[in-house]
């Protein structure tokens, strides 16, 4: 029997699930999102965000410690090093997106590795311990998000994985740590006061703390409840509980438990080929269609003839960036990564080099730029489209569309290409051995008796850079 109470709901859920239940989809997409928030993560330990949040980490102190990934001279306390590693992930914006929007993957595994490694001489989690946890974090995310028609669309007030992150997070490790419902309850009460980030500090350095905070916030949220830290048992029930992120928020009965069905089986999630938001990536698509009926493959792009480029988008304001001034405000423009797909055929890691965001071809490119909000147009993942038209200065006019561009959980990265993405980005710090043993371990994860091999293979040899000393706290 279900509790009587939503949130009693969600415990048991949490509580009861088991690794019978992971169908053999689910199994594939989530260690998909394990390899590519791995990869991402390792390529982000690199970034200006990530280093100055390792460097300001360091001032805590703590007899047990977690690994940093892709830096193995830095170790953490474990909620800091889910906090760091976090912000690694979604420091180039390069996570996994579901829908209804969030990032689901960046906010739930960088908690569970610092804590299977912290915990790893007293007790082992096996990879499937791993997993099944792992997909309780994803499950709780996407429930609460489809308790609010609002959150299926792209959001304007604040960032979904600030909310539904931090609770998915603190499911995720009162999973891993077999908390009983009473817990688990505590667990979701206390992390929803840690909950919420406003959308006014996308496209800014600030943004990557949201996915770092969420997995560090449910990391705490849970080790306060295993102390007998108490909330309010109906956190998720009420208005002025998780109700207070959504105007419309309509809590409902989760599947009975015997019979339980994984959202995760029903919709995969889209893994990005560049690092950018997910908008861009239809607008991507389409702009490098338009291009081939301009000139052929490796040919520069003859600027100086194109008269006005229109792009045909949804309505969402965080990413209209006409002139976007550093790395971040180009990953959320829509406008740079249509003239950048223009220029270069494709966009890449590369493309959000400041020489190439200055570029005066670009600039060019930018300036015909008009942007157009079609009516039927929504502002959602699931049903937007992009179109791009390009009109020449001889009267000429060429156009495409993209209603769903590779990598979309509609069409998703092939394996070869999902691993493809994973060595380019692990290899920027980790060994070619390593590299591979990841590969490895996260496609058999399910047979793994110790996941605290992940850290041993994610330590990398990247040094700090050197940043003003800051005194030590305990």
């Amino acid at each position: 029997m279900w509790a009587k109470t939503i949130t009693g709901n969600f415990a048991g859920m949490i509580h009861g699930l088991n690794a019978s239940q992971l169908t053999d989809q689910v199994l594939q997409r989530s260690k998909r999102m394990i390899l590519d928030t791995l990869g991402v993560g390792l390529l982000g330990s690199s970034t200006e965000v990530c280093h100055k949040v390792i460097h300001y980490s360091k001032i805590y102190s703590a007899n047990i410690s977690s690994t940093v990934w892709g830096h193995s001279d830095v170790r953490l306390p474990p909620l800091y090093a889910a906090f760091t590693n976090g912000v690694a992930v979604h420091s180039m914006d390069f996570d996994d997106t579901w829908h209804p929007a969030t990032h689901p993957s960046g906010t739930v595994l960088p908690s569970l590795v610092a804590l299977s490694d912290t915990l790893s001489e007293k007790k082992k989690f096996s990879g499937l311990d791993l997993l099944l946890a792992f997909n309780v974090g994803i499950e709780v995310q996407g429930r609460l998000l489809r308790f609010s028609s609002e959150a299926h669309n792209i959001p304007k007030r604040f960032h979904p994985p600030s909310v539904v992150g931090t609770m998915g997070s603190a499911a995720a490790v009162a999973k891993l740590l077999a908390f009983d419902q009473f817990k688990c309850k505590e667990a979701l009460a206390i992390a929803a006061s840690y909950a919420g980030a406003p959308m006014a500090n996308a496209a800014t350095q600030t943004k990557p703390l949201h996915i770092g905070n969420a997995a560090r916030h449910g990391l705490e949220a849970a080790c306060l409840a295993s102390l007998g830290l108490q909330g309010n048992k109906q956190i998720l029930d009420m208005e002025s509980g998780l109700g207070a992120f959504y105007g419309d928020y309509m809590p409902q009965d989760l599947p009975p438990l015997q019979s339980y069905s994984w959202l995760l089986d029903q919709q995969d999630v889209a893994i990005k080929r560049f690092p950018a938001h997910l908008g861009t990536h239809w607008v991507a698509d389409a702009a490098s269609s338009v291009r081939k009926h301009l000139v052929g493959s490796g040919d520069p792009l003859p600027v100086s003839k194109i008269k006005k480029i229109t792009l045909k988008v949804p309505e969402a304001q965080y990413v209209n960036r006409s002139f976007p001034n550093s790395e971040h405000e180009a990953r959320h423009s829509l406008q740079f990564a249509a003239c950048t797909a223009l220029l270069d055929g494709s966009i890449s890691v590369q493309s959000f080099n400041r020489q190439n965001i200055f570029r005066p071809e670009l600039k060019e490119l930018l300036c015909k730029t008009q942007v157009e909000h079609p009516s039927d147009n929504k502002p959602s993942f699931e049903s937007l489209y992009c179109e791009v038209s390009i009109t020449l200065q001889d009267g000429d006019m060429f156009s495409e569309r993209c209603d769903t561009f590779y990598g979309h959980w509609r069409k998703p990265l092939t394996k070869e290409d999902l691993e493809k993405k994973f060595r380019s980005n692990a290899s920027t710090v980790l060994s070619l051995e390593a590299t591979e043993g990841i590969i490895e371990t996260v496609n058999h994860l399910e047979e793994v008796k110790d996941c605290v091999v992940l850290s041993e293979f994610l330590k990398g040899t990247q040094p700090i850079q050197e940043l003003p000393q800051m005194t030590s706290l305990p």
